[in-house]
């Protein structure tokens, strides 16, 4: 799959960037195991994901400062492109939240992971990506791996039309994120774009969790464990690594990686939640995989 903006083209690099988005990936499926965990409610654990993120990114961004990497705004405009991935990223966590308490916990996760399907069609609206009939074939067989993983078309039965469309709406907001840190990338450095990210998504969220949530702080030390292990590990950590792949994969192929993560869920609740994890979901993260590959060679 080709696209029309310039990516660096040294194999080493590409090699990196593909690790860094899968290991990304692997970290960021450990979120929905510190959701079910938080002691608060699901938008006060979003709030808490980015607030307490802004610790780790922050210090960095201040180590990184001078060097030749580091391009800071120059204008109004500059700094409105820098917290758009925030609003996305603020509307995808809230929705995909309120997805679940209101539609089945399958539904909500499997219909956010259409995200790739979204990141192809508007990129190739907006900015005129080319995709190749192999990548399409591999994000197909991707998706039918997501199926097989949630336990089949039996896995949408049960749900909320209004939960579900929230979902969807999640999905679509990811997209937008994934595209504007994609876009990004060619200007600013991965520490300044999840910085100023992290606290768009945070000034966003903050009163929307104030208004709906009855509390706002844990009330004990795992339960506060649990909030810094998901800014840390799944944001900072995880977000970080796919903004910096980005600079060197293309949009549609990047996204179509983090289908990885509903892998790296379900073997996380079965090893540490107890959760069933049969014949079906083991078939289902295989065909996934091989999907990836085959967008890959595309």
């Amino acid at each position: 799959m080709t696209q029309t903006q310039t990516l660096p083209t040294s194999a080493s690099a590409n090699q990196v960037a593909l690790l860094a988005i899968v290991a990304g990936s692997i970290a960021i499926g450990g979120s929905p195991i510190f959701v079910r965990l938080s002691e608060v409610g699901p938008l006060a654990t979003a709030l808490w994901r980015v607030v307490l993120a802004l610790i780790p990114l922050t210090i960095f961004s201040l180590l990184n400062r001078g060097k030749r990497s580091d391009v800071p705004p120059r204008t109004l405009g500059d700094c409105l492109l820098l917290a758009l991935p925030g609003v996305f990223l603020a509307i995808d966590l809230a929705a995909w939240h309120i997805a679940v308490k209101i539609t089945s916990v399958a539904n909500a996760t499997l219909l956010s992971n259409v995200a790739p399907v979204f990141v192809t069609i508007f990129g190739w609206l907006l900015f005129g990506f080319a995709i190749t009939r192999t990548f399409v074939a591999g994000l197909f067989m991707a998706a039918i791996g997501i199926v097989v993983l949630k336990g089949g078309p039996a896995a949408l039965e049960g749900g909320d039309l209004h939960g579900d469309a929230i979902a969807v709406l999640a999905a679509i907001f990811y997209a937008g994120y994934i595209l504007a840190i994609n876009r990004l990338r060619t200007r600013y450095d991965t520490l300044r774009i999840m910085q100023w990210g992290s606290a768009s998504a945070a000034c966003c969220l903050l009163p929307v969790t104030l208004y709906f949530e009855p509390a706002l702080l844990p009330s004990t030390v795992p339960g506060w464990a649990t909030v810094f292990g998901l800014a840390f590990v799944c944001h900072a950590g995880g977000q970080a690594l796919i903004t910096y792949a980005l600079a060197f994969l293309p949009a549609a192929f990047s996204s179509l990686t983090l289908l990885l993560q509903p892998v790296v869920a379900a073997v996380l609740a079965w090893g540490l939640l107890g959760e069933s994890l049969g014949v079906m979901q083991a078939i289902g993260g295989l065909i996934i995989l091989a999907g990836i590959l085959i967008a890959r060679r595309g």
